[in-house]
């Protein structure tokens, strides 16, 4: 299954052991496309790409993806979720936010709240903000660490370096038994936050949404930047890397995004089932007592290629499978 890539994504991932400088990456969209419209494009072929290997993880039910989007307040993770998952079947998607802890939560460690979120075989589970909270926002706010009722601890930067190296050995285990974890950071400027703020508080379809705690978190920024420069660096591995996209254009993100993770999937090199001589053999009998017959590879091979020598149009050796159709 070939696909089109229009990113480099070198650009935009971490590498191992690599120091990050967030306020020296820019925050507005490359030139890898031309315009809004271009961007439409390139995110509907990959929605294409994202449907098919869903399709194929799912029937394969051997490896599962982890999608983990992070950012500012206001940086477009919901956005990003509703435009590039669109063309994921949601019987094969679980989609989960990440807020404040709650009792229960509180009385386990930090990472045994995601287990009971992770994708099953066969299945994506996209984390809206996700454990990484536990490195950010209670880093920013360490009175939160009260309720969780950890043993002692001499300095907090032991804390950090802890949680960084558990969160590693975490998503070392996942990828072991077939996760592939992607890891997205939405880049957005503060004038651009301060305009989506401002847009919603001026739309009436949109207040609801405003929070005005958002404000606060706002005026530390600065402490905020330094935390997920430090998550990054500590976190971004080999097998699991983060991606700083560019966040205040809105489309740019999203087909960055999903340029991404439709060649993450691709390089899965996912495969349907495998039919036995004998599978097949049972299925021309269950045909056969519906008044049809199945079509071998060898013989759908011919009828392809004649039809295109007759349309004029190439085709591969093997076609692609069409899309499920989920109507």
């Amino acid at each position: 299954m070939s696909q089109k890539h229009r990113f480099d994504h070198k650009k935009f991932r971490v590498a191992e052991g690599a120091k990050v400088k967030l306020s020296k990456i820019s925050t507005a969209a490359g030139k890898e496309l031309e315009s809004k419209k271009d961007g439409a494009r390139a995110l509907g072929d990959d929605l294409t790409t994202l449907t098919q290997c869903q399709n194929r993880l799912y029937a394969e039910g051997r490896r599962s993806l982890l999608i983990i989007l992070q950012g500012m307040d206001a940086s477009g993770k919901d956005g990003t979720i509703r435009h590039v998952i669109s063309g994921v079947n949601p019987q094969g998607c679980r989609i989960h936010g990440f807020r404040a802890p709650n009792t229960e939560e509180l009385e386990h460690h930090f990472l045994w709240r995601p287990m009971r979120f992770l994708p099953e075989r066969g299945m994506i589970s996209i984390f809206n903000r996700s454990y990484y909270e536990e490195v950010l926002v209670v880093r920013v706010h360490p009175k939160f660490l009260e309720p969780q009722k950890l043993p002692p601890f001499k300095k907090l930067s032991n804390l950090w370096s802890q949680r960084f190296n558990e969160i590693r050995n975490f998503e070392e285990a996942l990828i072991n038994q077939g996760t592939q974890v992607i890891k997205f950071y939405l880049h957005l400027s503060q004038e651009e936050q301060k305009k989506r703020l401002l847009e919603r508080l001026n739309t009436p379809e949109k207040q609801w949404k405003f929070n005005a705690r958002d404000l606060e978190e706002r005026k530390l920024w600065k402490e905020y930047e330094k935390a997920f420069e430090d998550m990054m660096e500590n976190t971004s591995t080999k097998q699991a890397p983060w991606y700083i996209i560019p966040a205040d254009d809105k489309w740019y993100s999203r087909a960055a995004i999903a340029d991404i993770i439709s060649h993450q999937l691709t390089a899965m090199d996912l495969q349907y089932p495998e039919v036995t001589p004998e599978q097949q053999a049972h299925y021309q009998e269950l045909a056969a007592t519906l008044g049809g017959s199945i079509t071998s590879q060898a013989e759908g091979d011919v009828i392809a290629a004649e039809k295109a020598a007759t349309e004029n149009v190439s085709v591969e050796a093997e076609p692609e499978a069409k899309p499920e159709d989920d109507s």
